[in-house]
């Protein structure tokens, strides 16, 4: 019979949707700006460090969609380039931070004991330290480049992944597959590569997802305060920096446009990794759903 019945049961037909419109909206967002940072400097074939004082604070156009800065350049063609750098130097920084934290944590869990209090001492030392000061106490530490902000990264975040990866190892070892494996005689590397990586691989995959935008932010943070990637390399951090300057002028697209292209990947990246998050434990999503 029509009734509340047909219409609650279409509200929860659409409530189930909308997670799945939020993913393929987030693939479709990334796969645009990855897209974007592949194809568009193969193809514009201009330099992106190209001035121009004649066209200098130009307004948004057709010509220049995303505007020009103070001295002629191209704000469009200058975001996807520092999109590009951020998105790989959170990439790598977030691969480099999962590492050693799922090293420490599958160290931490295996061995137990003395290794185990130590290292999550060490853990809860640097969760203690202000992320930001400590990244750019390390950065300070070497020349404006990649290098420094990925050791800045990796050096602050790697903490989250360790105790994860802790976690998970301590429920494993009180599986029945872990206690038969020990009872045929297997050691303990064995049971790490056979048993334990395999069940870790989805918790270290959505740990990366995650670190990415945090990644990104610290990198645009630093750049931001002169002290990440060097000054004539167009990153996005850099970008907000030198629009500053332009504010004043009223040319507001300066640091909107590269703003936004921090925004729009990072709510991109967390929609994924909550597609990750429910592709690993399906039971999960289905205890939120109900």
């Amino acid at each position: 019979m029509a009734g509340p019945w047909t219409w609650r049961r279409g509200r929860a037909g659409r409530e189930g949707l909308r997670p799945a419109r939020r993913h393929r909206l987030a693939f479709g967002t990334l796969a645009v700006l990855v897209l974007a940072v592949v194809l568009v400097p193969l193809l514009a074939r201009l330099d992106q460090q190209l001035v121009d004082l004649g066209a200098a604070g130009l307004a948004p156009s057709l010509a220049h969609p995303f505007g020009t800065d103070e001295v002629g350049r191209d704000v469009l063609l200058r975001s996807i380039y520092g999109l590009r750098v951020s998105l790989m130097v959170g990439l790598v920084a977030a691969v480099t931070s999962v590492t050693i934290g799922g090293l420490a944590g599958l160290v931490a869990g295996a061995a137990g004991g003395f290794a185990d209090r130590l290292l999550m001492r060490v853990v809860d030392g640097f969760n203690s330290l202000p992320h930001l000061l400590f990244g750019i106490f390390i950065v300070a530490l070497f020349a404006p480049s990649a290098t420094a902000v990925v050791v800045s990264v990796a050096v602050t975040h790697w903490t989250t992944a360790a105790r994860i990866v802790r976690s998970e190892v301590l429920s494993l070892r009180g599986r029945p597959f872990v206690d038969a494996a020990i009872s045929g005689g297997s050691g303990r590397l064995r049971i790490v590569v056979r048993h334990f990586l395999p069940n870790l691989a989805p918790q270290l995959l959505l740990a990366t997802v995650l670190m990415i935008p945090h990644a990104i932010w610290h990198e645009t943070a630093l750049s931001f305060l002169g002290l990440g990637l060097p000054a004539h390399l167009a990153s996005l951090g850099n970008m907000i920096n030198d629009g500053q300057r332009s504010l004043l002028a009223g040319d507001w697209w300066s640091s909107l446009f590269p703003g936004l292209l921090i925004l729009v990947p990072t709510l991109a990246v967390s929609a994924l990794a909550q597609y990750v998050r429910d592709r690993a434990n399906p039971r999960w999503r289905s205890e939120l759903v109900l």
